[in-house]
Protein backbone atom coordinates (compact mmCIF):
# COMPACT_ATOMS: atom_id res chain seq x y z
CA UNK A 1 0.00 0.00 0.00
CA UNK A 2 1.30 3.49 -1.06
CA UNK A 3 2.19 6.05 2.30
CA UNK A 4 1.67 9.28 1.59
CA UNK A 5 4.14 12.55 2.35
CA UNK A 6 2.99 15.01 4.56
CA UNK A 7 3.85 17.89 6.66
CA UNK A 8 2.57 18.38 10.06
CA UNK A 9 3.31 22.67 10.90
CA UNK A 10 3.24 24.55 14.62
CA UNK A 11 3.65 28.22 14.22
CA UNK A 12 5.90 28.33 17.87
CA UNK A 13 7.83 31.05 19.18
CA UNK A 14 10.36 32.17 17.84
CA UNK A 15 10.85 29.76 14.94
CA UNK A 16 7.83 27.39 13.23
CA UNK A 17 8.55 23.66 13.64
CA UNK A 18 7.34 21.68 10.16
CA UNK A 19 7.94 18.28 10.26
CA UNK A 20 7.52 15.99 7.44
CA UNK A 21 6.37 12.22 7.55
CA UNK A 22 4.86 9.33 5.70
CA UNK A 23 1.65 7.99 6.47
CA UNK A 24 -0.73 5.33 5.56
CA UNK A 25 -4.16 6.14 3.43
CA UNK A 26 -6.98 6.74 5.79
CA UNK A 27 -4.72 8.25 9.05
CA UNK A 28 -6.72 11.34 11.04
CA UNK A 29 -5.55 14.40 11.43
CA UNK A 30 -4.80 12.99 15.12
CA UNK A 31 -2.88 10.30 14.19
CA UNK A 32 -0.75 11.94 11.90
CA UNK A 33 -0.32 14.94 14.80
CA UNK A 34 0.89 12.08 17.43
CA UNK A 35 3.27 10.17 14.91
CA UNK A 36 4.90 13.24 13.81
CA UNK A 37 6.53 13.45 17.62
CA UNK A 38 5.22 17.68 17.65
CA UNK A 39 3.52 16.80 21.02
CA UNK A 40 6.62 15.55 22.67
CA UNK A 41 8.59 18.90 21.01
CA UNK A 42 5.61 21.25 22.18
CA UNK A 43 3.85 20.23 25.14
CA UNK A 44 1.98 23.28 25.19
CA UNK A 45 -0.48 21.90 22.75
CA UNK A 46 -3.27 21.07 23.75
CA UNK A 47 -5.46 19.25 21.12
CA UNK A 48 -8.69 20.08 23.28
CA UNK A 49 -7.64 23.92 23.15
CA UNK A 50 -5.78 24.06 19.85
CA UNK A 51 -7.34 24.20 16.80
CA UNK A 52 -6.02 22.34 13.68
CA UNK A 53 -6.61 22.55 9.97
CA UNK A 54 -5.10 21.83 6.58
CA UNK A 55 -3.56 24.45 4.38
CA UNK A 56 -5.15 27.36 6.69
CA UNK A 57 -8.82 25.88 6.34
CA UNK A 58 -10.19 24.50 9.90
CA UNK A 59 -10.93 20.73 10.09
CA UNK A 60 -11.61 18.40 12.44
CA UNK A 61 -9.05 16.24 14.55
CA UNK A 62 -10.55 12.83 12.87
CA UNK A 63 -11.06 13.85 9.39
CA UNK A 64 -7.96 12.28 7.38
CA UNK A 65 -5.33 13.20 5.72
CA UNK A 66 -4.82 13.42 1.91
CA UNK A 67 -1.35 13.34 -0.54
CA UNK A 68 0.39 16.60 0.03
CA UNK A 69 -1.60 17.86 3.33
CA UNK A 70 0.35 20.50 5.66
CA UNK A 71 -1.18 19.40 8.69
CA UNK A 72 -1.62 22.92 11.02
CA UNK A 73 -2.12 23.42 14.56
CA UNK A 74 -3.31 26.80 15.35
CA UNK A 75 -2.38 28.71 18.86
CA UNK A 76 -5.18 30.62 20.91
CA UNK A 77 -5.30 34.20 19.81
CA UNK A 78 -3.66 36.09 22.63
CA UNK A 79 -7.09 38.11 22.90
CA UNK A 80 -10.86 38.15 20.96
CA UNK A 81 -10.02 40.40 17.92
CA UNK A 82 -13.46 41.66 17.98
CA UNK A 83 -13.13 42.82 21.24
CA UNK A 84 -10.17 44.71 20.61
CA UNK A 85 -11.82 46.41 18.27
CA UNK A 86 -14.16 47.56 20.26
CA UNK A 87 -11.28 48.51 22.88
CA UNK A 88 -9.41 51.06 20.24
CA UNK A 89 -13.16 52.64 19.41
CA UNK A 90 -13.67 53.39 22.58
CA UNK A 91 -10.64 55.13 22.96
CA UNK A 92 -11.58 56.96 19.85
Amino acid sequence: MARLAIEVAYARVPEPLVLALEVEPGTTLRQAIERSGVLALCPEIDLGVNGVGVFGKARGLDETVGAGDRVEIYRPLPADPREQRRRRAARR
